[in-house]
């Protein structure tokens, strides 16, 4: 089994559920979930049952469309109202995965262009085809990516990634692995990844390390602070991670602990490269310290993967989800348009991201 051929997010032939594999049960058991209440597809998203930018942003065009095509509403005022109410509540499921907004925006423009020429039905079937359009085009972002990507290897690197940014979190590919999987295709089979672990939810342990080993590339899971040494002893030739947004200085949010990663690897001198889809890049927001980071509970530091609670009862915790890289740390944003060198704004123009 191969984790490429497995589908993270996909709209049932029936059109009447979303269909995601269960992330937090990985690697242990492969389950499907077939969910149609709006409550119960939030739920996924905030619980990371789906997970990666990306992978979020086609969950969440088919969320909202499945939260209006069961309405028996045909008046287009109260259709839409209902469309916006349904909008705002998955849009607050995650702050920083700037996909989820972009996806739920981009249907909503949708609805606003064309609600004066369409009936609320023929609306539904519109929606679903955005919906359709936008998972479409991630698996061919993702493939453009890796394909950018491959051209910066050489045979018989060593990969260091953080977090999981693989197959798992698009609709197919991924970004920070999407590189690999280009190269596996061209036959090559003398690369080498290391995934950190990534804590507290172990992406790079129970994701990336799964998804690798099963594509048949030598690999290696360390600790997060395993990342230096393992530098320092020469096995690693570049980077590449996922980003969840990136501001228009090329500021990026990413993981927990991507910064430390960043740092590193700017003191070893090795290259970093950050894998973005160009819909991640927020030009609205001139800095990272625009982006906002998500807190998440205490328990999934002290509870969770643990038999019995591995921390003092009632010790304080802080649980970002992410952290913010400095532009000034990235060698370069590898995007479905072409790679971005600094100055990155400037970069961002010349590869028509607006």
């Amino acid at each position: 089994m191969n984790a490429l051929s497995l589908d993270t997010v996909v709209l049932a032939e029936n059109k009447q559920e979303l269909v995601i594999l269960d992330q937090t049960l990985l690697p242990g058991e492969i389950r499907y979930l077939h969910l149609s209440r709006t409550e119960d597809i939030r739920e996924a998203i905030y619980s990371l049952r789906v997970r990666g930018a990306p992978a979020i942003g086609v969950a969440a065009a088919y969320g909202i469309y499945l939260a209006v095509a069961g309405l028996e509403e045909t008046d287009m005022d109260r259709f839409c109202a209902v469309f916006r109410e349904k909008k705002a509540y998955l849009n607050s499921a995650r702050p920083t995965a700037v996909n989820l907004s972009w996806a739920l925006n981009r249907m909503e423009r949708v609805l606003d262009a064309e609600r004066d020429t369409l009936s609320v039905e023929e609306m539904k079937r519109r929606l679903c085809q955005e919906a359709d359009a936008i998972r479409a085009e991630d698996i061919a972002i993702s493939r453009s990516i890796g394909e950018y990507g491959f051209s910066l290897l050489r045979h018989g690197d060593g990969i260091l990634t953080h977090c999981n940014a693989g197959t798992l979190a698009t609709a197919k590919y991924g970004t920070a692995l999407a590189p690999i999987y280009i190269a596996l295709e061209h036959g090559w089979d003398d690369l080498r990844v290391f995934c950190d672990e990534t804590r507290p939810l172990l992406q790079g342990a129970r994701l990336s390390a799964f998804e690798m080993q099963t594509a048949g590339v030598d690999t290696t899971l360390i600790c997060d602070n395993m990342a230096s040494i393992t530098m320092k002893r020469g096995k690693i030739n570049i980077v590449f991670v996922g980003c969840d947004r990136v501001a228009a200085n090329g500021d990026f949010a990413n993981k927990i602990g991507t910064s430390g990663v960043a740092i590193l690897a700017r003191y070893y001198g090795i290259p970093f490269y950050v894998c973005a889809p160009s819909s991640t890049i927020d030009l609205s927001i001139p800095s990272g310290e625009h982006i906002v980071i998500e807190e998440r509970p205490a328990e999934e530091v002290t509870h969770m993967w643990y038999a019995k609670p591995m921390a003092p009862e009632g010790v304080k915790v802080d649980n970002p989800a992410f952290d913010v890289t400095d532009h000034s740390l990235i060698t370069g944003i590898i995007t479905e348009k072409g790679i971005a060198y600094p100055p990155f704004d400037r970069a961002f123009a010349r590869l028509g991201i607006v």
